[in-house]
């Protein structure tokens, strides 16, 4: 199981905190798409690195087209010397139509079109194809020598699908390379749920998951982690589209409670609805050794590569221990 982490990298913190990852031993820096464009990020850590893996963990597919996605991601792919994974996300309906005013339907059937015109188009660039891609969604029909980047030796990177509920996740084990577990994930969803469906195709993605961290050797550093902790769990848990998670476990009956919070914007009464139990859900806890105990039970037997969610800053030196303690299993 590689260990990874993953952050919401700005323009100027990319370079420190991918140079930083890489020097800690960290497999690879997932960036998060939410204040920042995240391919933009990744240029700059790319510089800043030589051997690490860098991702977008996630890049929300339906803010763009596939056409849009692949100039950067093939770009990426050059620049990093064949490090990047594009991976991919579709966020939720009023983020699309109302952040971003672009269309939304059909979300598991879009995201499966997405992915083969990428490939569509990434063939166009790499071993000059014609474009002649016709989906319902998608249709991409124009490309000559004036628009298509030079090919290069890397090849379009991988692509990674992000995703919780069963009919995302299946597009996902269908088309494409790996799969982006969602920190809003138990082990026992990651089990019952996720994999069945990831893996009801021929193929086998790479797994990835990222899981909350809560460390610290003092009790006010696991206060203040745990608290950052459950205001993210209750911003997912007001999320309609990861209603299946909290069935899953019989809590389903928090979710319309966490939603009318969310609109009503009580962001403090949402943290306070959050349960202990599901913080132990999603969350380790603890002093280094017990946290790689702990990520070593939970996840070991069901993801490859493993992300470290940290809500908080944490010590360096409190984070090589849990690398170091993971490493050596």
């Amino acid at each position: 199981m590689e260990i990874d982490r993953f952050a919401a990298l700005s323009l100027l913190d990319a370079p420190v905190v991918a140079h930083e990852a890489e020097a800690a031993g960290y497999g690879a820096l997932w960036t998060t798409e939410n204040r920042h464009d995240p391919f933009l990020s990744l240029v700059r850590a790319a510089d800043a690195t030589s051997t690490m893996t860098l991702g977008t963990g996630v890049a929300i597919a339906f803010a763009r087209t596939p056409m849009t996605v692949a100039y950067p991601a093939y770009a990426l792919a050059q620049l990093s010397g064949g490090r990047f994974v594009l991976g991919l996300g579709s966020q939720v309906r009023g983020h699309i139509a109302n952040r971003f005013s672009m269309p939304w339907s059909s979300p598991a059937e879009r995201m499966h079109e997405f992915v083969l015109a990428l490939r569509a188009i990434f063939g166009a660039w790499q071993n000059g194809e014609p474009l002649n891609f016709r989906g319902e969604h998608y249709k991409h029909t124009l490309m000559n020598e004036n628009f298509a980047p030079e090919r290069h030796e890397f090849g379009p990177p991988p692509i990674y699908l992000a995703g919780v509920g069963p009919k995302m996740t299946a597009v996902a084990g269908a088309v494409a390379d790996g799969f982006l577990g969602h920190p809003f994930t138990s082990p026992s969803y990651l089990s019952a749920v996720t994999l069945p469906a990831l893996h009801a195709h021929a193929r086998r993605p790479v797994v990835v998951h990222s899981a909350f961290v809560i460390l610290g050797t003092t009790a006010d550093a696991l206060a203040k982690g745990e608290l950052a902790v459950r205001k993210r769990i209750g911003f997912y848990a007001a999320t309609p589209a990861y209603a299946p998670v909290l069935e899953h476990h019989g809590l389903g009956d928090l979710q319309p409670q966490a939603d009318a919070l969310a609109r009503a914007q009580r962001w403090d009464e949402l943290t306070r609805l959050v349960p202990d139990e599901l913080v132990d859900l999603f969350a380790v806890r603890g002093d280094p050794t017990e946290v790689a105990d702990q990520l070593h039970d939970r996840y070991d037997h069901l993801v490859d590569r493993l992300g470290l969610n940290l809500q908080v800053s944490s010590a360096s030196d409190q984070i090589a221990a849990v690398l170091a303690n993971l490493q050596a299993r």
